[in-house]
């Protein structure tokens, strides 16, 4: 089947399960009832993409407060209980951050519980994602390893160490999101495609990185508005991932001022083409979806394309997101009609 469908990752929590509308929500439940809640939302964000027509289905980061921190809550060696405040993203935004105080080691499994819950429960393929070990590494602040791409590969070992597990669950694709890539892209050619290559090493399930300009918050769509009417920061590193093992590539489209024509820079790869925009509350229309596609196709082998979002949904409003997955999926299927 051509222009399979799938989402970046996060979809939004439910209000049982967490504040609405936040990126950064508290849970309204705790201990074991929290345990259990998050696995019924699992399972509701499988059910909500199979019934929009979603073919690569996730596990929507029910799970995680945060797509960085969901991973390091596992992973000792990193002070949780004295944050500072640091600029991540080359400054764009001040976050606190936990500290890295001694040799990284993982606690155990982290995404076991959700993965097994939803491959138990859809005969789909399912993703799962984890953070990428720069984008990690731009997170957390470092008192230990004294230089950052040494701290970066440390993380990937860890990275790697689940990946291998999730595959062992059943796991047919895991993905990298690495936004980071889009920030420090001259280290991206010589130590962030290295770093993802030992997080991706001895798997045989798909493989795939996520790299785009940011969930739709303010900090992201001030910093997209100052880019100016080209963006290009995807020439930088596209050239070093084509030649890496990575399988498959996750990257803003629709709305966005990439010029497409730097998507052939992928050559060999799939293109996971963001085709819903997570910066607008405005639903797309199947034409809409169908002529991003077409727009992909003029650069990207029709078969070698993946209809997917811009980025995660986690701080959008449930009902809009929703809507946006149907049209995802209703905009795959218009394209194979016309173009299959």
């Amino acid at each position: 089947m051509i222009f399979p469908t799938t989402v970046a990752g996060s979809l939004p929590k439910p209000a049982w399960l967490a504040e609405p509308n936040k990126l950064w929500p508290k849970w309204q439940l705790a201990g074991e009832a929290l345990a259990q809640a998050k696995l019924d939302a699992t399972l509701l964000a499988v059910k909500l993409q199979e019934d929009a027509g979603v073919d690569i289905v996730c596990d929507g980061e029910m799970s995680r407060q945060h797509f960085v921190h969901g991973f390091l809550e596992f992973v000792d060696g990193i002070d949780f209980a004295n944050k500072i405040e640091m600029g991540i993203r080359a400054d764009r935004y001040k976050a606190m951050v936990p500290v890295v105080r001694g040799a990284l080691t993982l606690k155990g499994r982290v995404h076991q519980a959700e993965a097994r819950h939803a491959r138990a429960h859809t005969k789909r393929k399912l993703k799962i994602t984890l953070p990428g070990a720069m984008t990690i590494a731009d997170t957390v602040a470092d008192a230990h390893y004294g230089d950052r791409a040494k701290m970066a590969f440390a993380f990937a070992d860890l990275l790697n160490k689940e990946a291998r597990a999730l595959q062992a669950d059943g796991v047919d694709v895991i993905q990298f999101d690495e936004p980071a890539f889009n920030v420090f892209m001259d280290e991206v050619p010589t130590w962030g495609v290295e770093a993802l290559e030992r997080a991706v090493d001895g798997l045989t399930c798909t493989t795939a990185v996520h790299i785009c300009y940011g969930y739709g918050i303010k900090a992201n769509i001030d910093w997209k508005n100052a880019l100016g009417e080209e963006w290009r920061q995807y020439e930088n590193i596209f050239p070093a991932l084509a030649k890496s093992r990575i399988k498959q590539v996750s990257v803003e489209v629709i709305h966005s001022h990439v010029p497409l024509k730097l998507l052939g820079l992928l050559e060999g790869k799939d293109v996971l083409a963001g085709v819903i925009d997570v910066a607008t509350e405005k639903v797309e229309t199947p034409e809409e979806v169908a002529g991003v596609i077409k727009a992909v196709m003029q650069f990207v082998p029709k078969e070698k394309i993946v209809a997917s979002t811009n980025c995660g949904m986690a701080p959008m409003r449930r009902d809009i997101a929703e809507a946006k997955l149907v049209a995802l999926g209703a905009g795959a299927k218009l394209a194979r009609e016309r173009f299959g």
